[in-house]
């Protein structure tokens, strides 16, 4: 086939079915440099620059389009995970199997290294009924949960707190402590006339969980915690 009859082809083909060219970013961009090249540099084509800028702002769109569904799919693989973690935390049929179970199959599904459950007490004393429960459970004393979460600052901390962990840490990690980077606190309300408790999550991870980070799956998986633990307690 010679040039002129390709160059024939081409041109039935765009006459006939012009969004080929329009829908291509590439060719247009060709055609429009083309064009301001044939005009010479000292004529300004508006409709050049109109176009450019509305191909950066489609670009800027195209981002932000890319960042919202990376984040809807993130926000929904963290809401199955959380659900997952629930059923397979409201399985067990006795308190023991329900307190060890959370550093086991929940530590997995949640993907942390560390679960802790602290309660206050004016008793602190070892209890042989706790050695049952393996290295879980950790006894305090009243007033430990509101100054270890507020780490030294002022003010009441919010319910649900996530940061790298602080000095004193190991009162919750024992050992674990020297590895344990980033944590995150959840208060728990264990009812009436009972001291408060508090769910700790704690990761080797550094960047796993941070103040930036949004706590409303966390918060859920804490009341559902807290509600089950007031059952076992009553």
């Amino acid at each position: 086939m010679t040039n002129t009859a390709l160059v024939e082809q081409l041109r039935d083909k765009i006459i006939s079915d012009p969004d080929v060219i329009l829908e291509d970013r590439d060719l247009m961009r060709a055609l429009v440099a083309a064009n301001e090249a044939a005009m010479g540099g000292n004529i300004v084509d508006l409709r050049g620059v109109a176009m450019a800028r509305l191909e950066a702002r489609l670009d800027r769109l195209e981002d932000t389009h890319r960042s919202v569904i990376a984040a809807a799919y993130e926000n929904l693989a963290g809401t199955n995970q959380i659900h997952r973690a629930v059923l397979r935390m409201l399985e067990p049929v006795d308190f023991p199997g329900f307190v060890t179970n959370l550093s086991a199959d929940v530590a997995e599904i949640l993907r942390v290294d560390s679960i802790r459950l602290v309660l206050e007490s004016t008793q602190t004393e070892n209890d042989p009924a706790l050695s049952t429960l393996g290295n879980v459970l950790c006894v305090a004393e009243p007033g430990f949960v509101h100054e270890y979460m507020r780490a030294g600052r002022g003010g009441t901390p919010r319910s649900v707190v996530l940061r790298q962990t602080v000095p004193g840490s190991e009162a919750i990690y024992a050992d674990a402590a020297n590895w344990i980077r980033s944590e995150a606190l959840m208060r728990l309300d264990l009812g009436e006339g009972r001291l408060p408790g508090m769910l700790v999550m704690g990761a080797e991870d550094p960047h796993q969980f941070k103040p930036s980070q949004g706590t409303d799956l966390l918060a859920f998986f804490s009341g559902v915690f807290e509600r089950a633990m007031r059952r076992w307690l009553a």
